[in-house]
């Protein structure tokens, strides 16, 4: 490249984001959102120049809203003609896309593909788009590393958010590699939660694997980590933070990690990108979080092999 070119290329990038930050300074952006989002979300939109309660206004319909009303609360949200749709979830982005065809949504979900909530992955068709987190393969992962903490449970109950357990079979199957019985449980609500926990002790279940779920990792979390507690059942958890938060262990990507992905794509579609330009992603890196207070609590021994392989451990 000629010395002019390569000026000139530069020139134009530094241009860019001054021309953006004028762009955004000058108008106002809406985002929907339909779900529960930590607050690192609006902290990364801040970052790409969308302020909230500056040049950007959230209606948020996150806690409180029960998966049976998703649909209703979309076309709410999107009669109110905002910029872009953020939602939480298959079925919340399933509710979404049938609310409407042309304002672009940005979905965090196990499989966007395998759900055929969109076409391809690197050029999304129709209007949506967001990060694949493939979680329930880490289900079957996460059954592995339960086992490996406690090699002598024979009965491990899996709790999920619906029944059927879609990744059922797949649990099964590595549950009898290992040895291991799949006592399934399934809540929507904090009153399915407390009654299936307690069903689980009186079904003489030995563990817990905590499934994917938005519904059961976000306002319901800390029910469950507690009532777990009082019915001193050790557990693992979908996200590596809801073991620093006090869960005996967690196996995925960070939960503020990918939603720091979702923010960056929205503001890029809220510079004005099209949808079929912004690819869907994938959680670019994977955390094991063995929280040995916890641990200490339950009576539980974890093996040294697990703790070596731990990215991080809570003493």
């Amino acid at each position: 490249m000629k010395r002019r070119e390569f000026i000139t290329l530069i020139g134009g990038a530094a241009a860019w984001p001054l021309e953006a930050r004028a762009q955004q300074a000058g108008r106002r952006y809406r985002v929907a959102i339909l779900g529960p989002l930590p607050s690192s979300f609006f902290d990364e939109l801040g970052k790409a120049g969308f302020a909230k309660g500056g040049n950007l206004d959230i209606d948020s319909r996150g806690d409180g809203v029960a998966a049976a009303s998703y649909a209703t609360v979309a076309v709410e949200l999107a009669q109110a003609n905002p910029n872009v749709l953020m939602v939480v979830g298959t079925e919340a982005a399933r509710a979404a896309q049938k609310a409407t065809q042309r304002i672009p949504i940005v979905a965090i979900a196990d499989d966007l593909l395998g759900s055929k909530l969109v076409a391809s992955m690197p050029h999304p068709e129709g209007n949506t788009t967001g990060v694949a987190i493939f979680a329930f393969q880490l289900d079957a992962k996460r059954l592995e590393l339960l086992h490996e903490a406690l090699p002598r449970a024979r009965r491990i109950a899996v709790l999920a958010d619906r029944e059927p357990i879609p990744n059922m079979s797949a649990l099964e199957s590595a549950a009898r590699g290992f040895g291991v019985e799949i006592v399934p449980f399934a809540a929507r609500s904090e009153e399915d939660i407390i009654r299936a926990i307690d069903a689980m002790s009186s079904a003489q279940v030995e563990a817990v694997n905590l499934l994917a779920s938005p519904i059961l990792s976000s306002k319901f979390q800390y029910v469950i980590r507690d009532r777990l507690a009082l019915r001193r059942l050790p557990a693992i958890y979908q996200w590596p933070e809801q073991a620093e938060d006090g869960g005996l262990i967690g196996y995925g990507p960070r939960i503020s990690a990918v939603f720091d992905q979702c923010a960056r794509q929205v503001a890029k579609l809220l510079r004005g990108a099209k949808v079929a330009d912004v690819p869907v992603e994938q959680p670019t890196k994977l955390e094991l979080i063995v929280n040995l207070k916890t641990a200490k609590t339950l009576g539980v021994e974890i093996p040294p092999t697990l703790l070596s392989r731990a990215d991080t451990t809570i003493e």
